[in-house]
């Protein structure tokens, strides 16, 4: 039997004054991921070697100068620029948002070429990485133009246990309410709903609308997005086929634990999700980008400036982020296989006769097998032939 080809994960560097490298290094300090996946850590040589040495990591990395160079059973860095770049733990710089952006442009390139399965991006700064050739105000949107192909991307927060979903990203207070539309709710709502079927393998999921205003707006009394944009969104939803239920009181949601009866929750907006969902999840979250062709996960902290260099960074989120980009690869492959090569479709044939219409097959289904049948008939009319002149 085939072995299986190992599933090939991609991971830029993030903001260098930060605590990517920690993080990363740290979970591949046990060589048993190794058996899971081929990392490829789009960065720095040099970099990493500064970062491994002050934090006193002894994970042995293969520098490599393409991503097909990389090797199974090992750590390969990709060396993405060689410009010395000085590093300055827990300081936000240009010069780090700059190597920030390098290897992300680098593995963006990759990803079209097909030189990898997943992408998992450390954090990056999201003030010090802005230049001529990023604009955004994070990674999903970057992502989403770079290799999206039209496709729009949906962030979700998740751990094992709760899924949160955003209508509206990185967005100021003052614009959240003017960009909830009906239109919007419905778009990331359908991108989720499809998401949790393809990537996470949940067949009829459930997902819960929470309210823009507070109590749900109070019946009008406290905001009117509730009765005359929620709701009508979850109701054609609901029409679609999709299982949408709310819209429910953030507050009120999240303190009973409600949220154990739905497969995800859509929020309105950034803090509305991930205030509660970075509590409950703790150190376990990962930040997904659904809905598009690439595969994106992330841990769901920053570049936590106050501890980076100190040793103290916990792994597990970007740990559990490799295992969650491995999970939605494998995910997809087994939800996409059964439709490679689906079944002809059969058409009604209307019947002269008044009798009751049958199915028939379309002209050219089974060509071969009817030129294999006429040439049978015809060697069988020939033997007849013979046979009579015989």
């Amino acid at each position: 039997m085939e072995q299986e080809s190992k599933i090939r994960v991609a991971i830029t560097q993030g903001d260098t004054n930060g605590v990517g490298y920690e993080v990363i290094l740290k979970v591949f300090s046990d060589p048993n991921i190794l058996e899971l996946c081929t990392p490829i850590i789009y960065g720095s040589p040099k970099i990493a070697a500064y970062h491994r040495k002050a934090l006193n990591l002894e994970v042995p990395f293969t520098i490599i100068k393409r991503a097909e160079e990389a090797r199974d059973g090992s750590l390969n860095l990709l060396t993405c620029f060689d410009e010395e770049t000085k590093i300055e733990f827990g300081q936000p710089s240009q010069e780090a948002g700059a190597a920030a952006l390098k290897a992300l442009d680098r593995a963006m390139t990759d990803f079209r070429s097909e030189l990898y399965d997943v992408l998992v991006t450390a954090p990056i700064n999201k003030a010090t990485i802005q230049s001529p050739g990023f604009h955004f105000p994070g990674h999903t949107e970057y992502i989403e133009t770079s290799v999206g192909e039209g496709h729009k991307a949906l962030m979700i927060l998740m751990n094992e246990t709760l899924r949160v979903a955003l209508v509206t990203t990185h967005l100021p207070v003052k614009d959240i309410a003017k960009a909830i539309t009906k239109e919007s709710i419905m778009e990331k709502a359908t991108i989720f709903h499809q998401a949790l079927k393809r990537d996470f393998r949940i067949s009829n999921p459930r997902i819960a609308v929470l309210s823009l205003n507070p109590h749900a707006g109070d019946d009008g009394l406290l905001g009117s997005e509730e009765k005359e944009i929620i709701l009508p969104a979850i109701e054609e939803l609901a029409d679609k086929g999709i299982q949408a239920f709310g819209p429910y009181a953030a507050d009120g949601f999240f303190g009973s634990g409600a949220y154990d009866h739905f497969d995800g929750v859509l929020a309105m907006y950034h803090d509305q999700g991930l205030a509660p969902f970075k509590t409950i999840a703790l150190e376990s979250g990962v930040n997904y980008t659904a809905g598009l062709p690439i595969i994106r996960t992330s841990p769901d902290h920053g570049t936590a400036y106050d501890i980076a260099g100190k040793g103290v960074a916990d792994e597990n989120s970007m740990r559990q982020a490799i295992y969650t980009a491995i999970d939605v690869f494998r995910n997809r492959k087994f939800y996409d296989e059964p439709l490679k090569n689906p079944l002809p479709k059969l058409f009604h044939e209307k019947r002269e006769d008044g009798d009751k219409a049958r199915f028939t097959r379309p002209k050219d289904m089974f060509k071969k097998e009817k030129d294999t049948s006429e040439t049978s008939h015809q060697e069988t009319s020939a033997d007849k032939k013979t046979s009579t002149e015989n």
